[in-house]
């Protein structure tokens, strides 16, 4: 069970309640108590934080026109937001970025996203790789530099950190944004000590920053003190937050000691970086709608797929344009976080895995479909089509009428996206 998944449970079992007095208090706090206990939060922050919740749902008043749901609620997640921290907010103008940390924490893989990142809100961006220890950093850098479409500068098999960022600054003097991804370890040691201070004498990097893996829980807040001591550090990027149990250990420990939490891996595509929002974290733990990300998520995409939906005729929309919107369906993200964006956290995971199943056998379906096919929906009225189509992607014919029922919901699903008032309404819903 992760964090968001326990505090969820403790809310449900105290607002199902008849009666919410002292006692339930009391086995609420232990209930958060546990979630927080299992996401690696530390034991001191956990008790102080329960007893201020507890001390508050007892002494304070239920505001009017607030039910006593909401009421719990709203105090457990101010409290948890003052637990994770401050949000981030990135300056976008040219600087030079040194990304440091050890073995495993996805440090070059953040460096693709960072770079991606800036990319996009129009700042031109590019890599240096100076990870001259581990085998194949080059070409990992390289391909990842290539799949953000982002500059890339190396020296392969050259072991001399100077040499590569004298000869990379070159290089990419005309990037507004230049990203210099460092070697690792499994321990801050001497040895990784004196070749950052070398870096970071050479590439005079405006922010320092350093990759932390959410799975390591607690243990990010020394982390960040050691390198902090070590080559004074700007902040933290804490990486694997969609897929680790001791997220909240990561990020709470790491707003004790003071480290400036910058931005958050939420999954495993370029894409999925985003500057650190403590409100934004937990209000996804409690599943409360991110209204704003998953707009901001749908307009992305559909600019990358090129899918205008104001220019759409939904009367005339086809299988061509239907395969075009699983695409970008696809390129949102996995489903899971799709969902926990719209509240809805705490689907069954057999029905997202269901989903996902579907997608890729639709796809499967209008790949072994004629041209004519695909741009006239009303041909598939004729069953030996639905027969042959069957036959081809194999499934069966029963699946394709789903999916012919499916994009029939698309149609009424677009009608909606025609209007962005109507967008927000629905969504709110």
């Amino acid at each position: 069970m992760d964090l968001g998944e326990g505090i969820r449970n403790a809310i449900n079992k105290i607002t199902k309640k008849n009666i919410i007095d002292q006692k339930a208090i009391e086995e609420y706090k232990k209930d958060l108590q546990k979630a927080l206990i299992s996401a690696d939060v530390n034991i001191d922050l956990v008790f102080e934080i329960t007893n201020r919740i507890e001390e508050r749902l007892k002494k304070e008043e239920v505001p009017s026109g607030i039910s006593e749901k909401d009421y719990i609620i709203n105090v457990t997640y101010e409290e948890l937001v003052r637990l994770m921290g401050s949000s981030y907010q990135p300056e976008l103008k040219p600087k030079r970025i040194l990304l440091l940390g050890l073995y495993g924490s996805g440090k070059t893989t953040t460096a693709a996203k960072l770079a991606k990142f800036y990319q996009d809100r129009g700042l031109s961006a590019g890599l240096i790789c100076c990870d001259v220890s581990r085998p194949a950093a080059y070409e990992q850098l390289e391909k990842l530099a290539n799949d953000a479409n982002v500059a890339f500068f190396g020296i392969k098999n050259e072991k001399n950190v100077r040499n590569i960022i004298k000869n990379g600054l070159e290089k990419l003097k005309d990037r507004k944004i230049i990203i210099c991804d460092s070697s690792g370890r499994n321990a801050l040691d001497n040895e990784l000590i004196n070749e950052l201070k070398e870096i970071n004498d050479e590439f005079k990097p405006d922010e320092k920053i350093l990759v932390l893996s959410a799975d390591i829980g607690q243990v990010a807040g020394k982390q960040a003190e050691e390198f902090n001591k070590a080559i004074s550090i700007n902040g933290v990027i804490v990486t694997k937050l969609d897929g680790s149990g001791k997220g909240g250990g990561a990020l709470s420990a790491l707003n004790t000691t003071k480290a400036k939490i910058m931005f958050i891996g939420t999954g495993e595509k370029i894409g999925d970086i985003e500057p650190y929002d403590s409100k934004k974290y937990i209000s996804r733990l409690l599943a409360i709608p991110d209204l704003s990300a998953l707009i901001d998520n749908i307009k992305k995409v559909l600019e990358e797929e090129k899918i205008n939906e104001e220019n759409i005729d939904i009367e005339k929309l086809d299988f061509d344009t239907f395969y075009k919107e699983l695409k970008a369906m696809n390129k949102m993200g996995p489903m899971k976080q799709i969902l926990s964006m719209m509240g809805l956290a705490d689907v069954p995971k057999e029905v997202i895995s269901q989903g996902e199943e579907k997608l890729k056998k639709y796809k499967v379906i209008i790949d072994s479909m004629t041209k004519e096919e695909r741009k006239n929906p009303n041909l598939l009225k004729d069953q030996n089509r639905i027969k042959r189509i069957a036959k081809g992607s194999g499934v069966t014919e029963t699946e394709i009428k789903e999916m012919i029922k499916e994009f029939n919901k698309l149609k009424k699903y677009m009608s909606i996206l025609k209007d962005k008032k109507a967008l927000k309404k629905y969504l709110i819903k």
